[in-house]
């Protein structure tokens, strides 16, 4: 009689749900209580539930199964036990000079790709290049426990207390991986194609000051137009002073470049954003791109194949770069990376031809006579 009303309260104390049993309470049932209802391993489960599911290459069908499962006994991956299990958190601090669509965006894309693929939280901050948030927010990352950070185009601390890949940052020492662009090739891949064009008084818009990427890039121009004979004109060379992520800061400098009156029939801007404020510049000043100048841009940002006209560009695989500094970050924190602190990770530029540039015709009007 007592095994019956034992029977009975434990049946009392359960509930059945379209034929599986979960505990009465609303409690919550453990990883090994699922995984044995749904007939599956404890490392299957966990992976469909941490979102690792397309990394481990599990069917569509069995990740729904899980999923529904998980729903259905009100199961929840525990972040608190993982991490003290494996002593992390699992979250990376992705730090950024701001947010739009353009450079940083593709970079993220490819960060954003690799850390959800196994299954990591992560956060960005945008710093503006504030002096007191460059310096703040490297420590509050970690004060928040992150496994690691990835600064884009941001120079951090070289003595933090996590595992650091940079991205653009050129400020190399041996506690960080840096992932980086081969300037020098990228220079000579717009120039050497503005050369053949017949463009030989050729105008530069330099980046704002504060960008990790301005000098490096200058110096591989001057390095390039001097081996190819291209002359440099000072009159002919300006900077984005705008902190702005926009077109204004390159439509301002075009400006500028106009008000000197000193002829040039090409224009190879920093980025593709300040390119296409060129443009609009140059428009109306009543010139026309490339009929009357030839613009070249840097980076290839997803508009750059739709602003009028389509524009030429230096591609750097951004989202690419992005996917490579998240797998060495992650390399780091597990030990198992192929790239150690202090390693460099170049990445190489590639030439997008589009309409924004043609061949230069002396018997067309100068800009000096217009």
């Amino acid at each position: 009689m007592k095994k019956k009303t034992d029977k009975a309260q434990s049946r009392s104390q359960r509930e059945v749900i379209g034929g599986a049993q979960r505990p009465a309470g609303g409690k919550s049932i453990a990883l090994k209580e699922l995984s044995a209802y749904l007939g599956l391993s404890q490392s299957t489960v966990s992976r469909i539930i941490n979102g690792g599911a397309t990394a481990h290459r599990i069917a569509e069908a069995t990740q729904r199964r899980v999923l529904e499962a998980a729903a259905l006994f009100g199961y929840e991956a525990s972040i608190i036990a993982r991490s003290l299990r494996q002593k992390r958190t699992f979250t990376v601090g992705v730090l950024v000079p701001e947010i739009s669509e353009g450079y940083s965006t593709a970079v993220l894309g490819g960060i954003e790709d690799a850390l959800l693929k196994e299954g990591l939280f992560y956060f960005v901050a945008s710093h503006r290049h504030h002096a007191e948030l460059l310096e703040a927010y490297p420590r509050l990352m970690i004060s928040r426990a992150v496994d690691g950070i990835i600064a884009v185009d941001t120079k951090v601390s070289e003595h933090l207390q996590v595992p650091v890949v940079a991205v653009s940052g050129h400020w190399h020492n041996k506690h960080a991986i840096s992932v980086e662009l081969d300037h020098r090739l990228a220079a000579h891949q717009a120039l050497e194609h503005l050369q053949k064009l017949g463009h030989q008084r050729i105008a530069f818009i330099k980046g704002q000051a504060f960008s990790s990427d301005t000098s490096r890039r200058w110096k591989a121009i001057r390095e390039v137009a001097g081996k190819l004979g291209i002359a440099l004109h000072p009159e002919l060379t300006v900077q984005l002073r705008s902190p702005d992520p926009g077109p204004e800061p390159g439509h301002l400098a075009t400006q500028e470049l106009l008000s000197r009156k000193s002829l040039f029939s090409a224009i190879f801007s920093f980025n593709d954003v300040s390119a296409i404020g060129a443009i609009s510049a140059l428009r109306e000043a009543g010139l026309l791109v490339p009929r009357d100048v030839s613009v070249v841009g840097f980076d290839d940002v997803i508009f750059a194949a739709t602003s009028h006209p389509p524009l030429t560009t230096v591609r750097q695989p951004l989202r690419q770069m992005g996917q490579t500094a998240a797998t060495a970050l992650l390399g780091l924190i597990e030990g198992r990376g192929e790239h150690k602190p202090g390693t460099v990770i170049t990445a190489y530029p590639e030439l997008v031809v589009r309409k924004s540039t043609t061949r230069f015709l002396r018997s067309r009007p100068t800009i000096a006579a217009r």
